[in-house]
């Protein structure tokens, strides 16, 4: 925990690195893809990115909480959401853009197609209007619309589960089993399409949000039975890096994550444990004191998942798709890198700029007082 920023350096690792894994997943003919979490896991890193928003959703909440009381706790949520939705609403702008600038160089037909960019020239009215009231999300923003229901419920679900964490979980999984029928009774809305059902998604956020207000005990992680299941995690991850591997060697169907299966949450709990044993052994605080950058990404997340859908649309029109062979994969590699290092400067840039105003804020309060 960095105390002086009062937030998990461990948290914001992961958060960074998930960020820049969705930027290379994006990007279709990434060599760095087949080595990422969805090639061994049944799940990938849209898990990880939610379970992660609701462990930092109540982190922030309990810390405005404790210093500002409950009005202001609510109150940055409700902004939150706001702008999250502002966030989407730009996201959803620059995949439009780039689609239609990418048909009319004739440049990468498939993201042209894919940023559903041509529905929209032909009924830009219709068009524009779904795309405000969420009914429907161009390619590289869909994730976003949930994030913005669950900001605005962070206020009303992080005391519920601090009060009354097993009915928080009870009432989490029975939403999540019953999604699908769910999202149908607002088909009129068009959420049984959203490929991220809110109803489903929300227990990862749930489970992100019940991980941060009711922590292990110390000595519990330290006890046998921990280890026992510590030794059973390693195996459930390596039983299903094998069945994916192996055996559902194919794209999985659709609805799976959309849904959010029940196999998936089980792999990703059985990651998550794998991951807090790291933590707790030190090792991740260790990875995030050398590679500082990641931290980085991870604490202007939203401006990297904003820019980063543009910086995975534009190394994907870069790259060479004419070669074949090592030639092919020393241009997708190169790819990688250029993303990655555009993903880090981006948040560099992003943390100095806000550093400068917080200084000049400074000033400006010591020249008036």
């Amino acid at each position: 925990m960095d105390s002086r920023q009062g937030r998990s350096i461990e948290v914001d690792f992961f958060r960074g690195l998930v960020l820049i894994v969705i930027v290379l997943d994006h990007i279709p003919g990434s060599a760095l893809s087949h080595v990422m979490l969805h090639t061994y896991a049944l799940c990938d890193s849209a898990e990880v990115f939610v379970f992660l928003g609701g462990y930092a959703s109540a982190a922030a909440y309990m810390t405005v909480l404790a210093h500002r009381g409950v009005t202001a706790a609510k109150g940055r949520f409700f902004r939150r959401s706001w702008e999250i939705y502002r966030a989407y609403l730009l996201t959803a702008v620059l995949t439009l853009l780039s689609g239609a600038l990418l048909a009319l160089l004739h440049l990468n037909q498939p993201a042209a197609d894919e940023s559903g960019w041509a529905l929209f020239a032909m009924h830009p009215v219709r068009e524009t209007f779904h795309v405000l009231f969420l009914t429907r999300q161009p390619y590289l923003s869909s994730v976003l619309p949930m994030y913005v229901i669950f900001a605005l419920c962070v206020p009303a679900a992080v005391p519920l589960a601090r009060r009354a964490p097993f009915a928080a979980l009870t009432c989490s999984l029975l939403i999540w089993a019953l999604a699908p029928q769910l999202a149908a009774l607002f088909s009129a809305n068009d959420v049984a399409s959203w490929s991220f059902n809110p109803f489903a998604w929300q227990l990862m956020f749930v489970l992100g949000m019940l991980s941060r207000l009711h922590p292990l005990p110390a000595s519990f992680k330290a006890s046998d039975t921990a280890r026992w299941l510590v030794w059973m995690a390693f195996a459930a991850v390596a039983a299903f890096a094998a069945v994916k591997l192996f055996v559902l060697t194919q794209p999985l169907p659709g609805p799976m994550k959309q849904h959010l299966a029940f196999s998936r949450v089980v792999n990703f709990i059985a990651i998550a444990m794998v991951a807090a044993y790291f933590v707790h052994r030190g090792t991740i605080a260790k990875l995030a004191a050398w590679l500082p950058s990641v931290v980085t990404v991870g604490r202007t997340g939203l401006v990297c998942f904003v820019g980063g859908t543009l910086i995975s649309v534009l190394v994907d029109t870069a790259t060479p798709r004419a070669l074949h062979g090592g030639a092919a994969f020393a241009a997708a590699l190169a790819g990688d890198f250029v993303a990655i290092g555009a993903t880090l400067m981006l948040a560099k840039a992003w943390r100095g700029m806000l550093g400068q105003q917080k200084a000049r804020a400074a000033v400006n309060g010591a020249g008036v007082g």
